[in-house]
Protein backbone atom coordinates (compact mmCIF):
# COMPACT_ATOMS: atom_id res chain seq x y z
CA UNK A 1 0.00 0.00 0.00
CA UNK A 2 2.66 2.33 0.89
CA UNK A 3 4.54 2.14 -2.33
CA UNK A 4 1.62 2.31 -4.41
CA UNK A 5 0.85 5.69 -2.34
CA UNK A 6 4.35 6.49 -2.85
CA UNK A 7 4.04 6.03 -6.88
CA UNK A 8 0.76 7.96 -6.79
CA UNK A 9 2.41 10.63 -5.22
CA UNK A 10 5.32 11.06 -7.61
CA UNK A 11 2.94 10.73 -10.68
CA UNK A 12 0.61 13.39 -9.36
CA UNK A 13 3.95 15.53 -8.27
CA UNK A 14 5.64 15.37 -12.25
CA UNK A 15 1.94 15.87 -13.23
CA UNK A 16 1.68 19.05 -11.27
CA UNK A 17 5.13 20.34 -11.34
CA UNK A 18 4.43 20.50 -15.49
CA UNK A 19 1.14 21.69 -15.69
CA UNK A 20 -0.53 23.59 -12.38
CA UNK A 21 2.22 24.15 -10.16
CA UNK A 22 3.99 26.47 -12.88
CA UNK A 23 0.67 28.59 -13.79
CA UNK A 24 0.39 28.56 -9.95
CA UNK A 25 3.53 29.97 -9.96
CA UNK A 26 5.18 27.70 -7.72
CA UNK A 27 8.44 27.61 -10.03
CA UNK A 28 11.93 28.97 -10.42
CA UNK A 29 15.50 28.35 -11.71
CA UNK A 30 16.51 25.61 -9.32
CA UNK A 31 19.32 27.28 -7.48
CA UNK A 32 16.89 30.13 -6.62
CA UNK A 33 14.39 27.74 -5.04
CA UNK A 34 17.01 25.40 -3.12
CA UNK A 35 18.33 28.76 -1.99
CA UNK A 36 14.82 29.82 -0.30
CA UNK A 37 14.16 26.09 1.04
CA UNK A 38 17.83 26.22 2.77
CA UNK A 39 17.48 30.23 3.89
CA UNK A 40 14.02 30.40 5.03
CA UNK A 41 13.03 26.77 6.21
CA UNK A 42 16.75 25.03 6.81
CA UNK A 43 15.96 22.33 5.12
CA UNK A 44 18.44 20.42 2.58
CA UNK A 45 17.75 17.28 0.33
CA UNK A 46 16.62 13.71 1.89
CA UNK A 47 15.43 12.16 -1.17
CA UNK A 48 16.32 12.36 -5.08
CA UNK A 49 14.34 10.21 -7.66
CA UNK A 50 14.01 9.97 -11.21
CA UNK A 51 10.42 11.02 -12.53
CA UNK A 52 8.70 10.68 -15.74
CA UNK A 53 9.97 12.57 -19.10
CA UNK A 54 13.32 12.52 -16.69
CA UNK A 55 12.07 15.28 -14.48
CA UNK A 56 13.87 14.97 -10.92
CA UNK A 57 11.62 14.32 -7.84
CA UNK A 58 13.27 15.39 -4.69
CA UNK A 59 11.84 15.63 -1.05
CA UNK A 60 13.93 18.39 1.03
CA UNK A 61 13.63 18.21 5.13
CA UNK A 62 14.72 20.09 8.07
CA UNK A 63 15.26 17.75 10.89
CA UNK A 64 15.59 20.42 13.46
CA UNK A 65 12.10 21.49 12.90
CA UNK A 66 10.70 18.87 10.78
CA UNK A 67 9.28 21.17 7.88
CA UNK A 68 9.63 19.34 4.32
CA UNK A 69 9.32 20.32 0.47
CA UNK A 70 8.48 18.25 -2.36
CA UNK A 71 9.86 19.61 -5.75
CA UNK A 72 10.00 18.43 -9.23
CA UNK A 73 12.67 19.81 -11.22
CA UNK A 74 12.35 19.70 -15.22
CA UNK A 75 15.28 18.89 -17.38
CA UNK A 76 15.34 22.49 -18.28
CA UNK A 77 16.42 23.48 -14.49
CA UNK A 78 12.97 24.82 -13.30
CA UNK A 79 12.03 23.85 -10.18
CA UNK A 80 8.52 23.69 -8.80
CA UNK A 81 7.06 23.04 -5.33
CA UNK A 82 4.72 20.06 -5.35
CA UNK A 83 3.88 20.02 -1.35
CA UNK A 84 5.11 20.74 1.71
CA UNK A 85 4.41 20.04 5.66
CA UNK A 86 5.65 19.61 9.00
CA UNK A 87 6.37 16.56 11.07
CA UNK A 88 9.27 14.80 8.51
CA UNK A 89 10.76 12.07 10.26
CA UNK A 90 13.76 10.08 8.42
CA UNK A 91 13.33 6.22 8.09
CA UNK A 92 15.38 3.59 7.28
CA UNK A 93 13.22 0.46 7.05
CA UNK A 94 14.27 -2.54 5.37
CA UNK A 95 12.42 -3.28 2.16
CA UNK A 96 8.42 -5.80 3.22
CA UNK A 97 9.13 -8.99 1.78
CA UNK A 98 6.71 -9.28 -1.32
CA UNK A 99 3.29 -9.35 -0.44
CA UNK A 100 3.41 -7.65 2.86
CA UNK A 101 1.58 -4.97 4.17
CA UNK A 102 -0.18 -4.50 0.47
Amino acid sequence: MKQAFLALTLGLGTAVGHGAAAKAGNCADRDIVIARLAEGYGESRQSVGLGTNSAVIETFASLETGTWTITVTTPEGITCLVASGQAFERVDEAPAPAGVGL
